[in-house]
């Protein structure tokens, strides 16, 4: 059975969710963290991931919609090499800045609202239990 895997923050943000990976790189950015070499890097990568896979949200405007799609998250799956590879990249300047991140992997990554051949976005089965937007059904 496929899986799925998630790279996220180790911590809530002040909205009380975890944000993912592209989040917590994009916010360093977005506060002028990053050294010059990073933020370089930063910028390249965001151009060759934006060019390389598609952004859910591009093709289903509604797919992270807070009252259709309360808590979705992205995913991408277990057999994505060379995204996750990619992704990796995003990990190490994480580590560099002291950005803590989990790694999650689930064979259910909840009620599935997009999906292509390398990601899916999911809302997690707890919150279309409701449960709330805090819980999902993976663990760390």
């Amino acid at each position: 059975m496929p899986g799925f895997v998630r790279f996220q923050s180790a911590t809530r943000s002040p909205s009380g969710r975890f944000p993912g990976v592209f989040a917590l790189a994009n916010g360093l950015a977005r506060e002028a963290a990053l050294s010059a070499d990073d933020a370089a890097w930063w910028r390249t990568a965001n151009d060759r991931m934006t060019a390389a896979y598609v952004d859910p949200s591009t093709v289903d405007p509604l797919s992270y919609d807070p009252v259709l799609h309360p808590g979705a998250r992205a995913w991408f799956k277990d057999d994505a090499h060379a995204l996750i590879a990619m992704t990796r990249e995003y990990l190490a300047l994480l580590d560099r800045y002291g950005v803590a991140w989990v790694e999650l992997r689930t064979a259910d990554p909840g009620e599935i609202v997009y999906e292509d051949d390398v990601q899916a976005v999911a809302v997690p089965r707890a919150v279309t239990a409701g449960a709330g937007p805090d819980h999902g059904g993976a663990t760390p």
